[in-house]
């Protein structure tokens, strides 16, 4: 049997704590030297687009990833190929000239808001996790975050919120939820939820890892 390495999905509405669960998991499977890819990097580059028409883009809606190429590079990942992954400009509303490079492991965590919404990469997980939070804290959180690290006007996330964001959810990412495995509610600050899915993360570790010998 040829060695695979785990594949671990997490998803959840904007704000939801979805990166803080995968940084928990990171540190709590540190040994295994695990990857952590974020579906937002993917956002289609849009440098052949005036400013004007960029700041219109609807980035809560899955035409606005190019899944394709995610696809692609999971799939190398999983073959312990190394990837060069896109970097994304918020402030320029644009992929950047630069990527990541990113080595094989034998633990990759992925997340991102529309991470269940292609087949495909459901079918690619080995764990799949929802992180449930009330939207009230979601959209306290995603306004300190633009307007702090994204450069964006408080008004600016109002009006993006009520626009797309909240209506996208609803439509694309509340429905995935039933394709979870695990359901972690308000995540981040549920240390029991998270606890749990480190057992089972680290069960499903362990039960490959006695696999190959």
């Amino acid at each position: 049997m040829s060695k695979k390495p785990l594949l671990i999905g997490i998803t959840g509405g904007s704000g939801s704590g979805k990166t803080t669960v995968s940084k928990a998991l990171i540190e709590r499977l540190g040994a295994n030297h695990p990857v952590l890819l974020q579906q937002d990097v993917y956002y289609k580059d849009q440098s052949d687009k005036p400013m004007a028409e960029r700041v219109k883009t609807n980035y809560d809606h899955p035409d606005s990833l190019e899944t394709d190429l995610f696809v692609a590079q999971l799939n190398q990942l999983l073959r312990y190929e190394a990837v060069d992954i896109p970097v994304y400009d918020y402030a320029a509303h644009t992929r950047a000239a630069e990527t990541v490079h990113i080595e094989p492991s034998d633990v990759i965590i992925v997340d991102g808001v529309l991470l269940f919404n292609d087949e495909r990469v459901r079918d690619m997980l080995d764990l799949k996790v929802y992180v449930d939070t009330d939207d009230d804290i979601r959209f306290i959180r995603r306004l300190e975050r633009d307007t702090n690290e994204r450069g964006r006007t408080v008004a600016g996330v109002i009006d993006q919120y009520l626009a797309t964001v909240k209506p996208m959810h609803n439509q694309f990412v509340e429905p995935t939820k039933r394709y979870a495995d695990i359901i972690v509610p308000e995540g981040g600050e549920n240390f029991v939820a998270i606890d749990m899915l480190m057992n089972q993360a680290i069960a499903m570790v362990e039960q490959e890892e006695a696999t190959q010998h």
